[in-house]
C-alpha cells in the first residue's frame, strides 16, 4: 500500500482518540452539570449520563485501536492471515457494544422533560449508524476470511505446480 492510503486512515484513526477523550473530559461533564442545576427533578440521570458515555467512548476507542493495526498489517502486506481475524473479530464486537451505552441513555432520557425530543433522536439516531457501521465490518470480516482461504489455496496450488515442476 502506498503511503497516502496508509497516512490518510491513520490521521483520521489518530483524531478519534482524541476527539473521544475530549467528550469524555469536557462534553460529559457539561450535560451532568446541567441536569444537577435544574434541581429535583432529574437526579437520577445524572449518573447513569457519566456512567454509560465512557465506556462507549473507551469500546470507540478499542475499535479505534483494532482499525490501526489492520492498517498496518495492510501496508506489511500481511493482511491476508490469521492473526488479522484477532482484529477484525474485536472491531466486530466493539462496535455493538459501543452503540449498546447510547441506546441505554436514549432509553433513560426519554420519559420527562429533562432533555429536548432531538437529544433522544440524536442517540437513537447515532447508535443505528454505528450498529450500521458494525454490519459492514461484519461483511468486510467475512470478505477477509474469504481472501485468507483463497490465499492459502494459492499457496498450496503454488507449491503443487513446483512439485509438478
Amino acid at each position: 500500500m502506498g503511503n497516502p492510503t496508509v497516512l490518510t486512515p491513520r490521521a483520521v484513526l489518530a483524531a478519534l482518540p482524541a476527539g473521544s477523550l475530549f467528550v469524555q473530559t469536557v462534553i460529559v461533564p457539561l450535560p451532568a452539570a446541567d441536569l444537577e442545576e435544574l434541581g429535583p427533578e432529574p437526579p437520577h440521570l445524572r449518573t447513569p449520563l457519566l456512567v454509560i458515555v465512557s465506556p462507549g467512548a473507551v469500546t470507540a476507542q478499542v475499535t479505534v485501536a483494532c482499525t490501526w493495526q489492520l492498517v498496518t498489517k495492510a501496508r506489511r502486506n500481511t493482511m491476508f492471515s490469521h492473526t488479522a481475524f484477532r482484529y477484525a473479530h474485536t472491531a466486530t464486537g466493539t462496535l455493538p457494544a459501543a452503540a449498546h451505552p447510547a441506546s441505554t441513555l436514549a432509553v433513560l432520557l426519554a420519559p420527562g422533560e429533562a432533555v429536548t425530543p432531538g437529544i433522544v433522536l440524536l442517540l437513537c439516531g447515532g447508535s443505528l449508524a454505528v450498529f450500521g457501521v458494525a454490519l459492514i465490518v461484519l461483511v468486510l470480516r467475512m470478505l477477509l476470511a474469504q481472501a485468507v482461504a483463497r490465499d492459502a489455496e494459492a499457496r498450496r496450488m503454488h507449491a503443487g505446480l513446483e512439485e509438478v515442476i
